[in-house]
């Protein structure tokens, strides 16, 4: 252009930050325009404001964000909606809510009135930092105000509480949107298919494909490819190959986002080696690797807890340029978990509570979960504290695993404190709820006070399940109880509940704590009889009890008949109990 004497215009720039700001990793060359247009007097418009905010949203530059905004106001700059509503979206899409509502503050107060698409940001934020109900009442808010929520607002919430686990109110929504008539548009209809197949409930995701035809609205792309990702659960990747089929029939080529999807689907599926071919193929296919690339190979390595691994694919991500983003984090921190690498936790979590990861609802949730897979108390509580700290509200489930890890190190007054948060947050206890609080009064040795819980579950209508009478049996099992536990067990059964090798356990435990030896025999007889192989731990149980009560000659004939009750059971372990019995025979 300028080579034949004409010079760039206002649009001209506009256009050349919108292509920087949707190339990535352009911040620099951002700036170097934005200087040139002042030295050449060219005014910003709501265009170049929203450009480049939008830019830095997209790369997590918040603080680059919120200091160009500043020095446009300080200018003399009147922002607009679009402005106003691009900076929005940033802090929302970071889940940092209370920054947005200032925003929201900041526009009423300078007589910019909020339009559709700020209440739709205003929504996203709430959710994202995870106030679902608070997003929710947003909609209620705009009809308030003239101004009609559309399809984006309720999919937003619709998403929201899909992630949320609230499947019902999700639904509820979404049948309130087509009631009201706003309609459904694809990604209405691609997040309550997606939620659906989270509870694997195929009949219904067909349903909603009819409804989307029926309705006008033909699947796309992200149909096809929520679709693979709602189908990769253990053991079904032929399910996989075989909607990748059905989509490539319909026209519909792999793009980079399928091919991403399909390596998070076969990693779902505990298929790496296909997660990894896949990950080959789109490299052959002429695609680049991008964030949700790695994240989809971090999915699949978290699976198995190879974090060895994973900080591998984390190393090659930033030395080729990309900025792990908030889901990275998370898988990572999943990863080390399942791994069993607590000191790999508490490196991720230094870095979040020193700020150079901001520290997101999300993050700190999964630091709380992620310590309370590997039983890692303090971590837990540091976790918990700073969600508290930050303002973020915790989830049912957050909750759930405070009073858990509490209960099995014996804090029952800290554990009594989170069912007493749970009721003070507006949440309703649910059944994993229950199971801690019996395991809680197991542990103390109130096993009546387990069973009034259990049937308080009964009579308020809920379903106890195999975890909850093992509580039971185990509470009474530990104080001697017997004949109470068999009752239990028999109540068990009777509601459909087959007994498990835990349950069996924990009556040749109570038999044996109390010398019962003939009764630990009829238990292993009847476990065989009724298809329950006793296992190590069973026979290891027995041995012990015979032995606690000096029956060393009873245990040595015990052992030998191991063999008679179960072939295939391991010879060697068998030496092994006859040799420890010997020794504690000359002990």
């Amino acid at each position: 252009m300028m080579e034949n004497g004409m010079s760039p215009t206002l649009v001209t720039y506009n256009v050349m930050l919108d292509v920087y700001g949707k190339m990535g990793r352009s911040w620099d060359k951002i700036l170097g325009l934005l200087d040139e247009m002042r030295r050449k007097g060219l005014e910003f418009d709501e265009f170049t404001c929203r450009t480049v905010i939008s830019a830095c949203g997209r790369e997590g530059l918040l603080n680059e964000a919120n200091e160009f905004f500043v020095g446009l106001t300080s200018q003399g700059y009147v922002p607009g909606n679009v402005t106003y509503n691009a900076l929005l979206q940033v802090f929302g899409k970071a889940g940092v809510f209370t920054e947005a509502l200032s925003i929201l503050k900041e526009m009423e107060d300078n007589n910019c009135p909020p339009d559709a698409v700020t209440y739709n940001e205003l929504v996203a934020a709430y959710v994202r930092a995870g106030f679902f109900e608070e997003g929710a009442s947003v909609i209620e808010t705009m009809a308030q105000k003239g101004t009609m929520p559309n399809a984006v607002t309720y999919t937003t919430v619709i998403n929201a509480y899909g992630k949320a686990r609230k499947e019902e109110e999700a639904l509820r929504l979404f049948n309130h949107m087509k009631a009201t008539g706003c309609v459904p548009n694809v990604c209405t209809f691609n997040a309550v298919l997606g939620m659906l197949g989270k509870k694997s409930l195929p009949e219904e995701m067909i349903k909603l494909l009819c409804e989307m035809k029926s309705s006008g609205c033909a699947p796309n792309r992200i149909t096809w490819n929520t679709m693979l990702a709602m189908c990769g659960d253990k053991g079904r990747h032929k399910y996989v190959n075989q909607v990748f089929r059905e989509m490539k029939n319909c026209g519909f080529e792999p793009d980079r986002d399928t091919f991403n999807t399909l390596i998070s689907a076969y990693g779902r599926c505990g298929s790496e080696i296909d997660a990894a071919q896949m990950y080959d193929e789109m490299i052959k296919a002429g695609f680049t690797s991008c964030v949700t690339t790695y994240n989809a190979l971090l999915n699949a390595l978290a699976r198995i807890g190879d974090w060895r691994a994973a900080e591998a694919v984390m190393l090659d991500m930033r030395n080729k340029g990309f900025k792990p983003n908030e889901t990275s984090y998370s898988l990572m921190i999943n990863c080390h978990a399942k791994g069993g690498n607590v000191k790999g936790i508490e490196s991720i979590e230094r870095e979040i509570y020193g700020y150079h990861i901001f520290p997101s609802w999300i993050l700190l949730r999964t630091l709380i979960l992620a310590n309370f897979k590997c039983r890692a108390l303090d971590g837990m509580e540091r976790a918990f504290h700073q969600l508290q700290n930050n303002g973020y509200k915790p989830d049912l489930v957050v909750f759930n695993a405070m009073l858990s890890i509490f209960a099995r190190n014996n804090m029952y007054d800290r554990a009594n404190d989170m069912l007493y948060m749970i009721h003070e947050n507006g949440l309703q206890p649910d059944l994993v709820t229950y199971n801690s609080l019996m395991d809680m009064y197991t542990r103390k040795g109130e096993c009546w006070k387990a069973e009034e819980i259990l049937m308080a579950i009964q009579k308020s209508g809920g379903k106890p399940d195999l975890v909850s009478y093992n509580t039971v049996i185990k509470g009474f099992c530990r104080q001697g109880y017997m004949q109470e536990a068999i009752r239990i067990l028999s109540e068990m059964t009777t509601r459909g509940f087959r007994p498990c090798i835990f349950t069996y356990n924990t009556f040749i435990t109570g038999y044996a704590g109390l010398g019962m030896l003939s009764e630990i025999d009829e238990v292993i007889s009847y476990m065989t009889q009724n298809n329950c192989r006793p296992n190590e731990l069973s026979y290891t149980i027995a041995v012990d009890g015979y032995c606690k009560a000096k029956k060393y000659k009873e245990a040595m004939d015990f052992l030998s008949k191991i063999k008679e009750i179960d072939t295939s059971f391991d010879g060697q372990y068998v030496q092994r109990l006859a040799s420890r019995t010997r020794g504690n025979l000359h002990s």
